[in-house]
């Protein structure tokens, strides 16, 4: 239940997302010419550079759909899975700007706690979780809703766990803003 509390208030305690992401883009590859580093097992928030790790959709819409919102919500999950603050925070941006104006912390120190909150099997169940269309719910076609039965995953959320999020399509993009 605490994780639950926790991840509520933490998709509301991130700071607002200013660029648009590709739903599906992946993090960016070193070049050729820079040597490749291995990932550590267990990403730093210091080292994080406050950008999102996926690169920046420049002036291309993201879908206006259903599908659109699906892929958006399953990036952030991953993102929560693989302890990713700055993707997270930053398809949490809306959200996090109205639980930061009352009086909640910046989402990269607030979400370092709910990363330890979160077991390792479900950390690991989030990072290939799916979403089931037939289970969410389209309010308009700006607003969809994403109760967490609607979470394919090979570990069990409960809403205490992680939680219902309404997406709605802003700047581009969809993003977290419940």
């Amino acid at each position: 239940m605490a994780v639950s509390a926790c991840v509520a208030l933490v998709a509301c305690a991130c700071g607002p997302g200013k660029s648009q992401e590709d739903a599906g883009a992946k993090p960016s590859q070193p070049s050729a010419s820079t040597p490749a580093k291995e990932p550590s097992a267990a990403p730093s928030v210091s080292a994080r550079t406050g950008k999102p790790s996926a690169p920046p959709a420049g002036d291309q819409l993201a879908p206006r759909t259903k599908e659109g919102a699906i892929r958006r919500y399953e990036q952030y999950l991953h993102a929560l899975g693989r302890e990713d603050i700055d993707t997270v925070c930053e398809v949490a941006g809306p959200a996090a700007k109205k639980a930061q104006d009352e009086g909640f912390g910046p989402c990269t120190s607030t979400y370092v706690a709910v990363f330890q909150m979160i077991s390792p099997a479900q950390k690991k169940a989030l990072q290939t979780a799916t979403v089931d269309p037939q289970r969410i719910v389209v309010r308009t076609p700006d607003k969809i809703e994403m109760p967490v039965e609607a979470v394919r995953a090979s570990a069990t959320f409960s809403e205490s766990d992680l939680g219902s999020y309404t997406l709605e399509y802003l700047k581009k993009d969809w993003y977290i803003t419940d």
